[in-house]
């Protein structure tokens, strides 16, 4: 791909723009001082790798105000049964977010700045609730365009939530890129909606065809 020019890049956002800022210590405190109870912080480690899978695989649930909702409370539970708490999970519901403070990765910003003095549209393209413009803004990034999975009815890797960002920024795949964290969500859906593809390698596993830092989609950009 050395030397493509691209008219769109698209994003993923959690693990590519994104991060959650110490969500072990900042569940075990929210613990504490809503609920009163004491836990080892590799019992919130526990708690939020439970949470965050069973979010990843429910996430496009959350459609609206009252279905979000809904996810939260039900995400709230599986972080109080992990933890062997009996509380009410709508209103442990606020304990969760009080752990969720959202950071954008440092290569972020340089990315964005280098795109937009380049004229290449960019894109967030995130299997995410409905609240994933708000979740981008807590990290300091406000984006023009944002699709998440709860807003267009389609999950990653299914090629419809590329297209559809495809069509509504009026970019043909042949002339879009997406990076990504993740290949087999990312890469495989990216790939069967005719889009070029890169992964940001952040956990410096050093695979092959992977970046270590977004702003090397900026020497593709020509």
């Amino acid at each position: 791909m050395g030397g493509a020019s691209y008219d769109a890049v698209l994003l993923d956002a959690f693990g590519t723009l994104i991060d959650v800022d110490d969500p072990h210590r900042r569940l075990r405190d929210a613990v504490a001082g809503r609920l009163g109870v004491v836990v080892e912080i590799e019992a919130a480690q526990c708690a939020f790798a439970a949470e965050v899978a069973f979010y990843a695989a429910h996430c496009h649930e959350g459609r609206d105000t009252s279905s979000l909702a809904d996810l939260r409370a039900a995400c709230a539970r599986v972080v109080l049964d992990e933890l062997r708490i009996d509380d009410d999970p709508g209103s442990a519901a606020a304990l969760l977010m009080d752990s969720l403070v959202f950071r954008a990765y440092p290569d972020v910003e340089p990315t964005l700045g280098g795109l937009a003095d380049a004229g290449v549209e960019v894109a967030v393209v995130s299997n995410a609730d409905c609240s994933l413009p708000l979740m981008l803004a807590d990290a300091g990034l406000v984006l023009e365009h944002v699709f998440s999975s709860a807003g267009v009815g389609a999950s990653k890797p299914d090629p419809a939530i590329f297209r559809h960002a495809l069509d509504a920024l009026g970019v043909a795949p042949g002339r879009a890129l997406h990076v990504g964290d993740t290949p087999a969500a990312d890469g495989v859906g990216a790939r069967a909606a005719g889009i070029d593809v890169l992964i940001v390698d952040r956990a410096g596993r050093g695979d092959p065809g992977t970046i270590s830092s977004l702003t090397e989609i900026l020497e593709l950009i020509t």
